[in-house]
This record gives structure tokens, sequence and C-alpha cells, in this order.
């Protein structure tokens, strides 16, 4: 198992906390864009370049894997391949919830496009860097429990 990262837009903050959750748990930390972005040091965290982030994450991501990303299509794409989502704002994205998600996406593209709404993400809060680190702990707790299962 994984942490993938599409981090094109990643904040700062949240690259250094999921850092600091692989070095925790032993985890590799791939973070994936499309231009070199600044990491935090650590052994197990690596960067790729990839002219285009998304395919190189749906391409390399495997079964079990955690892929954070704010990007919904790509979301669905790594959950058919059976990888785990988690939004930069702490949503868990799973096959269960996905299609509504997409859809909602797809409806407010369209009104975007008929120019009947302007929607701009309102700004990142503390409220969604805890909601984040919640989520990614949360995670990581199953995936730890899990692995001591195995293993007895």
């Amino acid at each position: 198992m994984r942490i993938l990262v599409d981090s094109d837009s990643m904040p700062v903050r949240q690259r250094e906390l999921i850092a600091r959750a692989a070095h925790r748990t032993n985890l590799t930390a791939t973070f994936v864009a499309n231009r070199k972005i600044p990491l935090p040091d650590g052994e197990w965290v690596t960067m790729i370049v990839a002219d285009d982030a998304d395919d190189w994450l749906a391409d390399h991501v495997g079964d079990g894997d955690l892929v954070i990303t704010r990007d919904i299509p790509l979301a669905a794409r790594v959950i058919e391949a059976g990888a785990l989502v988690i939004t930069d704002r702490g949503e868990e994205l799973d096959r269960e919830n996905i299609d509504a998600r997409l859809s909602e996406r797809d409806i407010a593209e369209d009104l975007r496009k008929a120019g009947r709404i302007e929607i701009k993400p309102s700004p990142y809060s503390e409220r969604d860097r805890r909601e984040f680190a919640n989520a990614v702990d949360r995670f990581l707790t199953r995936h730890e429990r899990g692995r001591a299962q195995n293993r007895l």
C-alpha cells in the first residue's frame, strides 16, 4: 500500500502532514505533479514529474493504495482501480459516493458553461486542514489494524 498524491495544487501544510504520516507508518508517499514542487525531506517521500500527472496516477495506482486529490474525475478513475481517495479537505470518496460527486460536478460544470453560476471554492481554512488530517489518520489507522491482523 502506498500514498499517492495529486500534488499540483496541494497546499504546503498538507504536503508536510502527508510526509509525516508516511514516515510514521513507513509507507511511501509519492507526490505526482506536472512540475517539480518543494517537498519535505524524508526517506519515505518521492517526487514524480509527469506531463499528465492524472494519467500517471491512474496508470500506476494499485488496489488498496490511498490517493489524495481534489480532482473528481481522477478520483473516479483510481477508485475503479481499487484505490481509496481522500480530498485535500478530508472528504473520503469511494465506490459508494463517487457517482453522486461526479454528477454534482457535471451539473455545476454545465451551469458554469451556460453562464448560470460562477462557483469559486471557499478559501482553504484551518477547519479544512483539520478535517484532512483526521481523514488521513482514520485511513492509516484502518490500514495499520489490517496489517496487524494479517500478521496474526
